[in-house]
């Protein structure tokens, strides 16, 4: 896809993405970091963790339908304003209430490759108005690689710890950090103010309803099912995902600087493979392409925990980041074709619902295993959801006719 034939109001939205994601970089790889400077425990890590995927996916019940009422700027204009504040109070105390507040309220250290959180639905939504169907997956694909490039750039800027460490010291030296989130919450209220938005969906004409087959109650029952799935993969990201950073400081002992460089790169390659994710549904489809990255993605995560080295460890986790993160475009775009235009903002939500709420399990019980120093068994039950997941996603989408390979005719 080239970037000029993009939209204008697609542009922003990806400005925006790129903006936002750069301090989601930074704060993946040294928020539990910061927090273990602050001598927290494992547990309580894990549990804020807990604590603010769960709030976020409870925020997205709310946000998804009501984007498709109301439109979906002033609900991201808001999360903007909410990442402000709390990107202040984290920059100003290390309270450890108003610290965890803060975090569970803005889901610092979680990352979402630049999305808005649980407001992430009505940006899908309104990303998919912008543009045809039939330009979806390459579309969601460079939005995901835009947010993942992002990311990589603030994982760079993790290593700041590091470097600033002669001047302040202890867990003073991350507290800069939080000002890269503050300065991209502005560049964001910048990009989405000027930003157009049209009628939201839901107000379409009633003929549009018998346009498409969504409007008959078939895709009510493929949300739930396709929901039941992604529910597997929540799980299995929750355990590993949100506290990689962690892990690789106590499997290692590398300090924000070493772990920044490697999931920077991991980043990066998941951008380059999210723009290859655009061209490879072209050849495998929509499901051939999540199929086969995710399964490769699977093979590394079963080695990574093994691996005696902290270069060997790197290495498969750059390649599993590119892997897994390079089809998360594709993965939306899938989930959105199941409905029709007046119900994009319900389906995201259910797409980010069937994942977010089996992931806020995730790192308490990770927590919990680290702080008995069981470092391996997190990866092994990840493993295990992830890979029901996929065998169950096969099966859902075989036959349906939905994101299949284009014809040879």
């Amino acid at each position: 896809m080239i970037l000029a034939g993009i939209p204008p109001t697609a542009r922003r939205l990806m400005a925006a993405r790129a903006a936002r994601s750069v301090g989601q970089g930074a704060l993946v790889v040294d928020f539990a970091l910061y927090l273990h400077a602050l001598h927290w425990t494992a547990l309580a890590i894990g549990a804020v963790y807990s604590a603010s995927l769960l709030l976020g996916a409870l925020a997205t019940l709310l946000v998804g339908p009501a984007s498709d009422h109301f439109g979906a700027k002033g609900f991201l204009l808001g999360y903007e304003g909410l990442q402000l504040a709390c990107a202040g109070i984290a920059l100003s105390s290390a309270n450890p209430w108003w610290l965890g507040a803060a975090a569970i309220a803005a889901a610092f250290g979680r990352g979402a490759n630049g999305g808005a959180g649980p407001f992430a639905p009505a940006e899908q939504s309104w990303l998919s108005r912008s543009m045809d169907e039939g330009l979806w997956g390459q579309l969601f694909n460079l939005n995901t690689a835009v947010g993942l490039f992002g990311m990589g750039l603030g994982a760079v800027l993790a290593g700041l710890p590091d470097l600033l460490s002669s001047w302040l010291p202890g867990a003073l030296a991350y507290r800069p950090l939080f000002a890269v989130v503050l300065l991209g919450s502005l560049l964001c209220l910048a990009f989405l103010w000027s930003a157009k938005e049209g009628t939201p969906p839901a107000r379409a004409l009633p003929e549009d309803a018998g346009q498409r087959p969504d409007a008959t109650p078939a895709p009510w029952r493929n949300l739930f099912t396709l929901a039941g799935i992604n529910a597997l993969n929540g799980l299995g990201v929750g355990m590993v995902g949100p506290l990689m950073a962690y892990w690789f400081a106590l499997r290692f002992g590398v300090g924000p600087a070493a772990i920044g460089g490697t999931m920077a790169v991991g980043f990066v390659a998941a951008g380059v493979m999210s723009l290859a994710g655009g061209k490879l549904t072209l050849r495998f489809g929509l499901v051939g392409t999540v199929l086969r990255l995710r399964m490769l993605g699977l093979a590394m995560l079963l080695i990574i925990p093994f691996v005696p080295f902290f270069w060997l460890a790197t290495i498969l986790y750059i390649l599993r980041a590119a892997l897994n993160q390079g089809s998360i475009g594709s993965r939306q775009a899938l989930f959105l074709s199941l409905v029709d235009s007046r119900r994009r903002g319900l389906a995201a939500t259910f797409n980010s619902i069937s994942i977010q709420v089996p992931r806020a399990i995730g790192p308490a019980v990770a927590g919990a295993f680290f702080h008995l120093e069981m470092l391996t068994t997190p990866f092994l039950l990840a493993a295990a959801f992830q890979g029901a997941y996929l065998w169950l996603y096969r099966r859902f989408f075989r036959g349906k006719g939905i994101g299949q390979a284009p014809s040879a005719d």
